[in-house]
This record gives structure tokens, C-alpha cells and sequence, in this order.
């Protein structure tokens, strides 16, 4: 048993959060529009304050307790208003180190950029970047340690990188023979599955598993998943524990209290995000630079056209130093505006292929590395496109392998 001390802190810690403002009950409703009408202890259900894998905080110290603990966060690891690193120092566990992702620990580096190790200046403790060269922790940046506790909130795509740090985290430890303690959030797509499954020969950082572009899976439920499918290098397996979120189900909404990146500022631009990061791989630019990043799109070329009711023109700014097209007006659509109040349920190509059809460049689909097919996770959407297949003919070509994907996540499917 941990001490009394120990147990009233956390006790309080967590009575506190239940009653925090910070973490409001909130109304939620189904994404599903035309489902039948909830029955009222469902509702109940739905109205109840969801409690992240985090927020449990007398089972953390349960389990923590006497071990020394790397942590893997960014500035979305919080419990209410706190940083989970703060709260665990607090409460007397052992922190030796933290690993941070893509955007560093505090979540200020732009995509892509190199992410330094340094120190914590809060805390003194050493930061470990897991980006770049090192995505996979060293051996020798695991001694000393006991357990792993990976808290990241993800936004539910598959080239969103933090499930590929986690793939890394799962195998690093396992080679080590420590635990891993997932604390799992809501994932804010995870009320649908859409897009082309990854295919063979386009594995990638924003690529690691064969799952289609929004998968609807928790991370813990990744993580389940990885474990499972023996996707981990010489197909071993580590020693997971999933935290859950309570009263969550994966169809309701879910807002993100911390921006998970730089530039996802917003709910629009989380749910435009796997709509919207197929135009990485184009010319065409998603706002970065922009006070509205991923919530618009836009190119010089398309001035005039038809739907393009909307012009902006990127900047050097906070989480895009260098963003394409700088200093260019475009010309495409604000999204965010036009979408303010409906849900997106699927994963759209109609803006994608309109650009595609209205500019002329050789160049729309950036080639080098081929940076649009491993976003796509296959060369057949791109082909497609310029194929001239509508938006239902390639929808249609992903059915089977989403019906096969479908099946098999079940086993590690952890909320209704």
C-alpha cells in the first residue's frame, strides 16, 4: 500500500477534477443523424463528463508507485487545467524522463521540423526527442526505467504521427522488457472509417500500419491492435496496459481542449484534417501560414474558378516558418465558413479532384519521395484522380478492404 498521504493527495486530486470547469459535462448527440431516437439512459450516459485514461489519478499512483517512469507527452498529456508530468511530480512518482513527438513536448516545432533533446525548463527533467533521426528510443535511453506511460492525443488518421511513435514506444520496450501504460482519449474522427487501406511497399512515418486513413480507433485501441496483429519489428509483443476513458463512446463528439499541433487550432480544421492532408502532397496549399490552417485551401491557379469564392495569402508565422506558397495569393475556399455547423462523416475527394481539374502543373502531385502516395498509403488514389474516376467510383474501390479492416479491429475495439 502507498501511503496515507499519497492516497489523500491523489484522493483529492481526482475529487477535484470531477468537479472541475475545466472538464465540463457536455451534451453530446449522435453523428448519425438519421439513427433511430436514443433511449433516455443512453442519453443520461451521453450527458456524463468523459474521464480520460489521465484523469484516473488514484489508479496511476496505484501503478506507478515505486517505479521509475518515462513519460511520453506533448502539451495535450493534462489532467484539467495541469500537465500530467506537473501532476505525477506532485504526487511523489518518479519521473526520470520525458520522450517527446513530432512539435516537441510543449507542441510549439512546425511538422516536420527537428525537434531537439534539451531539458524541461519547469521541471529540470531531461527531454528526449522522438522525432527525426531518433523516432525510436535507444536502449540506452531506456536504462533506469521501469514503465512507459504514453499519453498523446491523437485526431484518428493514420499519417497523423503520434500512432507511429507509439508503434516505436511499443517495440523499444518490448526489446527492454518494460511496460507500457497507454492513457487513452477520445478520438475526435472516431465515429467513422473511411479512405484507402495502406497497401504493401508504402510503409512511412505517416504510414507504419495497414489501416485506412481514418480508422475510428482510440489510441489505446491502436495499440491493442499493434500488439495483436504482431505489427512490432520480429513480431514481438510488449507488455501493454490500456487506461480507459469512461463514459466515452467513440460516435460522440468530442472537442479537444489543447491543441494537439500547431496547426489544428480548431474543431472544423480536426475534422477537415484527413479531407484536407491529401493536399500536402499537391501543390496546393491547406492555409498554413494562415490564421484558418487546415480549415481552407487554396493555389494562385485557381482564380476565377468557379468554387473558388475565397483568397488568402500564406505568411512566415507561429508552426509554419517556411509555408508553401508564401507571399502568393491564392485563391480556393474557406471550408471552416461554409461547414461551420455540419459534421463531416466522410473523408471528401471533391475539392481534391476540382483543383486537380483546374490547374495546370505537372507538378500538382509532389512527387519527390512520393510524398502524395504515402499519404494516400497507396499510388492507386493518384493514379485515380488523374484518371479522371469521380468521387464515388474511387469511394467504391475502397469498400472491400475497409469491410476487412472493420473486422478485423473488433477483437480490440474497447467502447461501443
Amino acid at each position: 500500500m502507498y501511503s496515507k498521504r499519497l492516497f489523500l493527495k491523489s484522493f483529492l486530486l481526482f475529487f477535484l477534477l470531477s468537479c472541475q470547469s475545466s472538464i465540463p459535462a457536455q451534451e453530446y448527440k449522435k453523428k448519425d443523424q438519421n439513427a433511430a431516437k436514443v433511449t433516455e439512459k443512453v442519453e443520461l450516459e451521453e450527458r456524463q463528463p468523459i474521464f480520460t485514461g489521465a484523469d484516473q489519478i488514484p489508479l496511476l499512483v496505484e501503478i506507478l508507485k515505486n517505479k521509475h517512469v518515462g513519460v511520453i507527452g506533448n502539451q495535450t498529456s493534462r489532467v484539467g487545467e495541469k500537465h500530467l508530468v506537473d501532476t505525477l511530480l506532485d504526487l511523489d512518482i518518479s519521473i526520470v524522463k520525458v520522450f517527446s513527438p513530432e512539435h516537441g513536448f510543449r507542441g510549439k516545432a512546425d511538422a516536420g521540423a527537428k525537434v531537439e533533446s534539451e531539458k524541461d525548463k519547469k521541471t529540470g527533467l531531461p527531454i528526449i526527442s522522438l522525432y527525426g533521426s531518433n523516432k525510436k528510443p535507444k536502449q540506452e535511453q531506456l536504462e533506469g526505467l521501469d514503465v512507459l506511460v504514453f499519453d498523446l492525443q491523437d485526431v484518428g488518421t493514420r499519417f497523423y504521427t503520434y500512432i507511429s511513435t507509439l508503434h516505436y514506444v511499443m517495440e523499444a520496450a518490448a526489446e527492454s522488457n518494460l511496460q507500457v501504460i497507454v492513457l487513452d482519449r477520445p478520438n475526435p474522427n472516431g465515429g467513422y472509417v473511411d479512405g484507402p487501406v495502406r497497401k504493401e511497399g508504402y510503409e512511412s512515418f505517416v504510414g507504419m500500419h495497414p489501416i485506412p486513413i481514418v480508422h475510428g480507433m482510440t489510441v489505446g485501441e491502436i495499440a491493442q491492435m499493434i500488439n495483436g496483429e504482431k505489427w512490432l519489428k520480429g513480431e514481438v509483443q510488449c507488455n501493454l496496459t490500456v487506461v480507459p476513458c469512461q463514459n466515452y463512446s467513440r460516435e460522440m463528439e468530442y472537442s479537444i481542449p489543447v491543441s494537439p499541433s500547431p496547426n489544428l487550432r480548431s474543431d472544423e480544421a480536426i475534422q477537415l484534417y484527413p479531407s484536407l492532408c491529401l493536399f500536402e502532397g499537391t501543390s496546393v496549399s491547406v492555409g498554413r501560414g494562415t490564421k484558418q490552417p487546415f480549415e481552407i485551401f487554396g493555389h494562385p491557379q485557381l482564380e476565377g474558378k468557379e468554387f473558388a469564392d475565397f483568397s488568402f495569402t500564406p505568411k512566415a508565422s507561429f508552426g509554419a516558418q517556411h509555408p508553401k506558397l508564401e507571399g502568393e495569393k491564392c485563391f480556393g475556399k474557406d471550408l471552416a465558413e461554409k461547414h461551420k455547423d455540419q459534421q463531416f462523416y466522410e473523408l471528401h475527394l471533391k475539392w481534391l479532384i476540382e483543383a486537380y481539374k483546374s490547374i495546370d502543373s505537372p507538378d500538382f502531385f509532389i512527387t519527390k519521395n512520393k510524398w502524395f502516395d504515402l499519404l494516400a498509403g497507396t499510388d492507386e488514389l493518384r493514379k485515380q484522380i488523374i484518371a479522371g474516376k469521380t468521387e464515388a467510383e474511387i469511394r467504391a474501390s475502397w469498400q472491400e478492404d475497409l469491410e476487412a479492416f472493420k473486422k478485423m479491429r473488433t477483437p480490440y475495439l474497447i467502447y461501443k
